[in-house]
């Protein structure tokens, strides 16, 4: 058995996607490879589960597996599956076709499969590349290896993922950041189809970004890489404190409202 570290890498996009070439060809050499992703475009599936179906594993290639599923259901095949008694050293997710940023992070099937590897123990990250004319896969590749290359050195807090974001053009740095905030200016678009019945399309805005300083957006705007560390704890902690106080009156009284019996 081989005593190379054991990356698992999925995506949102397909196991045929460009980003996933492209990351598979940056891991090369760091590790023992498993590619295990969706058979098709799966993004904005956030975290989850394929609980009504049984699903399909296609083999594609040595070590590479393709699922009918959602982001999630890959990590989770490969883990517990696919990879035999030996489990990964790393998550890898990506290289996404386009950011994930912000509150994104909450609706990404990218950023949800390294969350996926977290919840099971594993040290994850999730890398995504900004869209545009003129994109290539050089900069987030060579960012992916490298962030790749440092967790498998030094490891990651428990309950920790790296969320990368990388720039169009050539970056000018990178910056550790926190998550930015983004608003849509047009959530649901309404239209009529043929027969003058309603549809409507969901996601029809244009975002629009916060120029906050130190936030992914920011600073991914200004041309840098951005590096947020993610926490799978949400607890809004600041609060805890003004809800001490906090007791609904039913409590009051034994047998519940009013103290009826």
């Amino acid at each position: 058995m081989s005593d190379a570290p054991r990356i698992l890498v999925t995506n949102d996009d397909g196991y045929s996607a460009e980003g996933i070439s492209a990351l598979m060809e940056a891991l090369d050499g760091l590790g023992e490879l498993w590619l295990v992703a969706p058979d098709g475009e799966q993004s904005a599936v956030s975290h989850a589960l394929t609980l009504d179906r049984p699903l399909r594993v296609r083999k594609v290639g040595e070590r590479r597996f393709a699922v009918n599923g959602t982001p999630t259901d890959c990590v989770t095949l490969g883990i517990s599956n696919l990879l035999g008694d030996r489990p990964p050293d790393l998550v890898v997710s990506g290289i996404n076709r386009g950011g994930n940023m912000g509150v994104d992070v909450h609706y990404s099937g990218t950023v949800s499969a390294a969350f996926e590897g977290v919840i099971l123990g594993y040290p994850a990250i999730a890398v995504s590349q900004v869209a545009g004319e003129g994109m290539t896969w050089e900069a987030s590749a060579a960012l992916a290896r490298e962030l790749a290359a440092w967790v498998l050195e030094h490891g990651l807090p428990p309950s920790t993922l790296l969320n990368a974001n990388v720039p169009l053009g050539p970056p000018r740095g990178l910056k550790l950041t926190r998550l930015g905030v983004r608003r849509y200016t047009e959530g649901v678009v309404e239209q009529r189809d043929p027969r003058g019945r309603r549809i409507y399309w969901i996601g029809g805005g244009e975002p629009v970004w916060e120029a906050i300083p130190g936030t992914d957006f920011h600073e991914v705007g200004a041309g840098f890489i951005s590096v947020t560390p993610l926490h799978l704890d949400m607890t809004g902690l600041e609060v805890l404190d003004q809800l001490e106080d906090l007791k609904p009156s039913f409590l009051d009284h034994p047998n519940g409202r009013g103290g009826a019996s």
